[in-house]
This record gives C-alpha cells, structure tokens and sequence, in this order.
C-alpha cells in the first residue's frame, strides 16, 4: 500500500506552512513553460532527505526497493559517524530491472529481506520505496509485515519516492514512519529524573559526541537521539523521555509535535552551534526540566565551559581579528561561521543564502548588520566584484569556489555539508577558529601572492624601456 495523498497533502502543507506566502508569490512569477535545469534535484528529492534521515540508526539495514542507482546516488554521501554498529555504512537494494518492472518486484524484494535477515541479524529492517516501485504499485507494506512475522526482526516501509515532493517533504515522511512504526514499540530498562530526546541531528563528523558529554555533567540523561549515532531500541522507547530537544533544524519537527500530542512530551527549539547558543540551550533544557538545583549547576557549567574556551581562542583572536571573510556555504549553517566570525573578532561582509530557509535569512541579516550584503546568486563575477570593492581577505564557500579565490589570490577555506570536522559545542567553535587560522595562514599563499614568472619579465622589459626613453 502505498501512502494515501491525505497524508502526503497534510506532509506537505505542514513542512511550507511558514514559507507559504513567500511561495504563493514565488508561483505567480513562474511561467508555465518553465523547464528543470540540469543538477537541479540532485540530492534534493524526498527519497534521498528520507534516508538520510533515518540511515544514521546505526544497527539497522536499510534497503532500497528500486534499481541499484537510487541505492549508488547517496551512497558514502552522508558523514554521519557511529560509536558502535557499523551495519548502516551498507546499502542493500533490490536491484529492480525491466522484468520486475513488469510483472512487479515484490517477491524479489521479500526473498532478500529474509536473505539479509539470516546473513546480518540487523536490529531492524527500513524499506524505501522509489519512484519506479511506487508508480508500478508493489505492496511494499504488506512485504514488510510478512518479513517481520517471518523473521521476528521489525521491517518498517518508508514511502519516500522522489517524486513526492523535495527534502523537506522527505524528512518528514521518514519522521512519520518512525512515529507510526517504531516509537513506543518498547520500554526502556531503567528511568532517571531526567530524561530528554535529541531531534534532528545527524552526528555529521560526530557533532552530537560535543554535547553528550555536557548534558552527561549535568545529570541529563540522553534516552534517544533521533537520529545521529541511535541505536534501534533506543527510538523504540523515545515516548518515555520528559522533554524532546530539536537541534538546528526543523527537518524533524513533525516527530517533536506528534509525541507531544501522542505522549504528552513537550518540546524546546535549540541550536548547538555557536557559544552562545549552547549556552542558551543548556539553560532552556535545565528550565523546563524544571528543577532549581540543576538550573544551578547549570549555570555554572557554562561559566566554567566559557571561561577555558575564552582561554584556547585567545591566540587565534590576536593572529585573526580585523580580517574580512565572505561566505558561500549555502545549504550550511551559515550562522555558524558568523558566531565564530564574532567571537574571534573577524567581519563577514556578504554571505549566499541560496538555499537557506526564509527564517535563517532574517537570523542572517541580523548577525551581519546594516552593511552586510546577502547574495541569492554565486556567479564567478560577482563574489571577484564584491572581494575587490571590499577587500575581502579570505573566501568561505565550498569546492567549486577555489578557482575564484585563485583568481582574487586570496586565502580559501573550503566548508561544506560533507564536513569532517564536528562545529557543535564548545569545542566546534574552537575547531573553526583552528581552521580558520590554518587556512589563512597556510604557506602556500605566499606563493600566490607572489606575480607569475611571465607578468615579472612584463614588468622588467616595461622598466627597461623606461629607462631608455
């Protein structure tokens, strides 16, 4: 069965519901000629969001039923890290091809849950459905029920064709299958006063491992993470924690507000990323636990965490303040390279908010001030005009932009979704001040400053002609 469009529709006006009138607007201005560009949803159909989301349950399989592309697309894309199971780094998938698309490939897919099944013993089985599967109507539900009596492990299907919608659409459909499938199926072992969720993040470079260690002085027991680093079980029982925590995103917060209506738990909006937004953090989970002794020791916490992080980032302030930094991460927490910018006393003059929310434009603009200048737009032309009428001294953005720096012959830090160093905490801050300062102050860029051997005999032969006239 494949979901019903009820759902889909209440998915998706639930997920636009704040950009709704900027996109009624956005519709008016489109032409009905309009044709897709190349590239233009790589990476960002529901399909790809969905697994996303729900691949880093570390001791879980999860397969794709549909060819072996869809499995290949995002496959080692995601550096979300894991401190046990390593099952998840698998793709599994049914392989469809031309045969099962006629006569349907529902049997294929329930011969290789059982497979996978006696070979790996996961935790639990995921199910996604992709486009072809979906058009051709295989019963991916009923798959799912037949494999998990079969073989006694939960086998839970996600309806996440790419079709359907775009990625935010795709993380809320793997947030419905894990609020109708899996959360409340079991009961945690033992219980401790306080006892929260944390809600969409991702553990990318081990960014959650930052903040564990915070809540874990405070006496804060962490029962799930939905998703970063989670084991199976623990999502099972997330229904029994006191208080849900939705960090940086709102990719997950159709789960935060369905167990508040199913279970009564409430819910807090947080960051992690940045000092000040820890601190803030920490505080408003200690508030709503609602306990005057933690609320203490949580306050001295953040001055004892602030006062030795103010310590470490004293040498970087004095070799980076005054720099003038322009930053193109686009689908990246931008915000993030603002605060650090701050705090190490640096001034981001222009910054691309190509693919950032309508929110995170106005947080944006905010942190850069009055003369602070926002791009929807990344050409070449563009960020070498802005970089020479400001003086830009360093460019922030990913890959693509190097050769822009090259050209500007200024420093360039490459900071992308596909990161290998954790920003979250007090310690992120710390490590984007180290790269920060290693990309600035990088030796290659003394070579770069220096003029090509060609424009050097330019120059000598202009001299000389100089001095015979």
């Amino acid at each position: 069965m494949n979901p019903t469009p009820g759902k889909i529709n209440d998915s998706l006006s639930d997920s636009n519901s704040e950009d709704a009138p900027q996109q009624q607007k956005q519709k008016k201005k489109k032409s009905s000629t309009q044709l897709p560009q190349p590239g233009t949803t790589q990476g960002s159909c529901a399909f790809d969001s969905a697994m996303i989301t729900l691949v880093p349950i570390t001791d879980a399989a999860h397969v794709v039923h549909g060819p072996s592309g869809c499995a290949a697309s995002i496959w080692g894309s995601d550096s979300s890290l894991s401190s046990g199971s390593m099952l998840y780094k698998i793709r599994f998938t049914s392989d469809i091809d031309e045969n099962d698309i006629i006569f349907g490939g529902a049997k294929k897919l329930y011969k290789g849950i059982l497979e996978l099944a006696r070979r790996y013993k996961p935790a639990a089985v995921f199910v996604y459905s992709t486009c072809i599967t979906a058009l051709i109507g295989d019963d991916i539900e009923g798959v799912c029920k037949n494999a998990t009596e079969k073989t006694g492990i939960p086998t839970i299907p996600v309806h996440c064709p790419g079709f359907i919608g775009n990625q935010n659409l795709g993380n809320r459909v793997a947030g419905e299958a894990l609020l109708e499938h899996v959360i409340g199926t079991a009961e945690p072992e033992t219980s401790t006063p306080y006892n929260i969720n944390l809600i969409g993040e991702h553990n990318i470079a081990g960014a959650i491992w930052n903040v564990l260690p915070l809540l874990e002085k405070l006496g804060i027991t962490v029962l799930t993470k939905i998703t970063g680093d989670a084991v199976y079980k623990e999502v099972c029982y997330a229904h029994r924690a006191q208080l849900n925590v939705v960090l940086s995103s709102k990719a997950l917060i159709n789960v935060a507000k369905g167990m508040e209506k199913k279970y009564g738990i409430p819910y807090i909006e947080e960051s992690i990323y940045g000092i000040e937004s820890i601190n803030q953090c920490l505080r408003n989970i200690a508030a709503k636990l609602g306990n005057s002794d933690l609320q203490k020791r949580t306050e001295k916490l953040i001055v004892e965490e602030t006062a030795a992080i103010d310590e470490k980032l004293a040498l970087y302030i004095t070799r980076l303040q005054g720099k003038r930094v322009i930053l193109f991460t686009e689908s990246f927490k931008s915000w993030l390279i603002i605060f650090a910018a701050k705090k190490l006393g640096m001034e981001v003059i222009a910054i691309l908010t190509n693919k950032n929310t309508e929110e995170d434009k106005i947080r944006v603009k905010s942190l850069l001030g009055q003369d602070g200048i926002i791009l929807k737009q990344n050409s070449h032309e563009e960020i070498l005009q802005i970089i020479n009428e400001n003086q830009a001294d360093m460019l922030i953005a990913d890959k693509r932009h190097q050769d822009t720096s090259l050209t500007a012959r200024i420093p360039f830090l490459d900071i992308n979704t596909e990161r290998n160093h954790a920003y979250a905490g007090y310690i992120g801050i710390l490590e984007v001040a180290r790269e920060l300062y290693a990309a600035f102050y990088n030796p290659v860029w003394e070579q770069v400053y220096q003029p090509a051997p060609w424009e050097v005999g330019v120059e000598e032969a202009g001299n000389s002609l100089e001095e015979e006239i």
